[in-house]
C-alpha cells in the first residue's frame, strides 16, 4: 500500500481571550480533544503542563499528526497548531472548532499544504462552528 505525503498544516494566532480560559490546561485539554475527534482523527495520547504562575501548554498526538496550543494568559494570546496527513481529515475544522470554544477578538491563520513539493501558504477561511 503507498500512502500520500499530502499534509495540511493551519497555524493561528488568537488574541483577547479570557485569562481563566487560557490558564487552565485541564479545560484546554478537553477542548483539544473534542477538536481532535470534531474533525475525524484519532487521538493516540495527550500531553499537558500548567505552567506557573500562568499559563498551558496542550499537546495531542494524532495518528494522523497533531494538534496543540500554547497560551499567554496574561496577553490574552494562544498559538494553536494543528498538522494533518492524507485527505481524510481536515485540521481545519479542528481550528474552527477552538476558535469558537475560545472566542477571541482577533484571529491570524495560515495554512500550509505540505508534502506536493514546494510549500503552499494560504490564508484560510476561518468559520466558526455552532457549539452543542
Amino acid at each position: 500500500m503507498e500512502y500520500s505525503t499530502f499534509g495540511r498544516h493551519v497555524a493561528v494566532d488568537t488574541w483577547g481571550v479570557d485569562f481563566e480560559v487560557l490558564n487552565n490546561a485541564e479545560l484546554l485539554q478537553a477542548h483539544l480533544v473534542e477538536a481532535a475527534e470534531s474533525c475525524g482523527a484519532t487521538v493516540l495520547s495527550v500531553q499537558s503542563k500548567q505552567f506557573e504562575p500562568q499559563g498551558a501548554t496542550v499537546l495531542v498526538l494524532l495518528s494522523e499528526s497533531h494538534l496543540s496550543i500554547h497560551t499567554y494568559p496574561e496577553r490574552g494570546f494562544a498559538a494553536i497548531d494543528c498538522y494533518t496527513c492524507g485527505e481524510t481529515v481536515d485540521p481545519q475544522l479542528a481550528i474552527d472548532y477552538l476558535v469558537s470554544v475560545l472566542k477571541p477578538e482577533k484571529v491570524y491563520a495560515k495554512k500550509i499544504i505540505r508534502g506536493l513539493g514546494e510549500l503552499e501558504v494560504v490564508t484560510p477561511v476561518m468559520n466558526q462552528v455552532e457549539l452543542v
